[in-house]
C-alpha cells in the first residue's frame, strides 16, 4: 500500500504541478487552433500569457510558501541537552554524486550545514540521517549513503551516526527511523528540515507518537518583503512548484491518515493541550 501511495503521488504531481499545467494549457491552445476552435484557442492563449506574466513579475511562490514557513518560530531557543538529532533527506543529489564520484549538494543543503552545527553543539547526542531515494526509477541511489561519505570526509566518522536509507518520503522517514531507534517517552529529539516542510514533518512524527522539536532551516520567502514587483520567472515558478507540492502533500497525508492535523504549528499548542493529545502535549512542553 505504501508503494502504491508513493508511485501515485509522483504520477499525480507530474500532471498537476504548475509548470505542467502551463505547458498543458499552451498545448491545448495550439490543438484548439489546429482544429479550428479559434475562440477556445484565444482564451487559452490569453490565460497562459496572463499566468506567465503574473508568475514572472510577482513572488506568488513566496506568497504560497510563507504561511508554511511561519508555522514555527525561527531560531527558537534550544534545550540544554538533547538525546538525538534527526535530519531529513533532501539535501544531497545521490544520482549526480555517484555519476561524478563526488558528493553533490542539493537545493536543501542548509539541512546539512545546520546538522553539523547542532552536532558540534551537542557532542553526546545520537545523530540520524534519514533518506533513501524519492525517485520512482532511481531507487538504487540512496541519499543516506552519500551522506555517510560526506560526513566521513568532514571528520564525523568518530561520531555514531545512524543512516536510514530505505525511506522514499516523509512518512517513511518517520516510520523507519522510529523502528530503528525505539525512542523513549522522555527523550528529547531535534528534527531538522526545510521550514516549508516542517509542518508536515512534525505532523507525521506526531502521528508516530514521537514529539520531536522542530529546527527549521532553508527558508525560501523574503521575510518582510513579500510585496514587490521584479522579473524572476524561473525563481518564482520554482518556488510556486515547491509551495503547491507541499500543500498537496499536506492534504494527501491528512486524507490518507498519515497525519491527524492538516497544518500543525506553534499557533496550535494551547488548542492541542486542551484536546489532550499526548504527543502534542509533550511536544508543546518541549518549547
Amino acid at each position: 500500500m505504501d508503494t502504491i501511495f508513493f508511485v501515485a503521488s509522483k504520477v499525480i504531481w507530474a500532471l498537476i504541478s504548475p509548470d505542467s499545467l502551463i505547458v498543458l494549457l499552451g498545448v491545448s491552445a495550439w490543438l484548439a487552433l489546429v482544429f479550428g476552435w479559434h475562440k477556445i484557442s484565444r482564451r487559452a492563449l490569453a490565460l497562459c500569457a496572463f499566468l506567465l506574466l503574473v508568475i514572472g513579475f510577482l513572488p506568488v511562490g513566496e506568497w504560497a510558501i510563507s504561511p508554511l514557513e511561519n508555522r514555527f518560530v525561527a531560531n527558537a531557543a534550544l534545550p540544554a541537552q538533547v538525546d538525538g538529532i534527526i535530519v531529513l533527506g533532501g539535501a544531497l543529489a545521490p544520482y549526480r554524486s555517484q555519476a561524478w564520484n563526488q558528493v553533490q549538494l542539493g537545493v536543501g543543503a542548509d539541512r546539512i550545514t545546520n546538522f553539523l552545527y547542532l552536532a558540534n553543539l551537542y557532542p553526546s547526542a545520537q545523530l540520524v540521517y534519514t533518506g533513501g531515494s524519492g525517485a520512482v526509477t532511481e531507487q538504487e541511489y540512496k541519499e543516506a549513503e552519500i551522506a555517510r561519505i560526506l560526513f566521513d570526509q568532514l571528520g564525523l566518522s568518530q561520531r555514531a551516526i545512524i543512516y536510514e536509507s530505505e525511506s522514499r518520503n516523509t512518512f517513511e522517514n518517520a516510520l523507519n527511523t522510529r523502528r530503528l531507534l525505539s525512542p523513549g517517552a522522555d527523550e528529547k529529539w531535534l528534527l531538522i528540515t526545510s521550514a516549508f516542510h516542517m509542518p508536515r514533518s512534525i505532523a507525521v512524527f506526531c502521528q508516530q507518537d514521537w514529539p520531536v522539536q522542530p529546527y527549521s532551516v532553508d527558508y525560501y520567502s523574503k521575510k518582510g518583503d513579500l510585496i514587490r514587483v521584479e522579473f524572476n520567472f524561473v525563481g518564482n515558478l520554482s518556488n510556486l512548484n515547491t509551495a503547491i507540492k507541499e500543500w498537496v502533500g499536506l492534504i494527501a497525508y491528512r486524507i490518507t491518515g498519515k497525519t491527524s492535523r492538516l497544518l500543525p504549528g506553534d499557533q496550535n499548542r494551547s488548542e492541542e493541550r486542551r484536546a489532550g493529545n499526548e504527543c502534542r502535549s509533550r511536544w508543546s512542553a518541549f518549547h
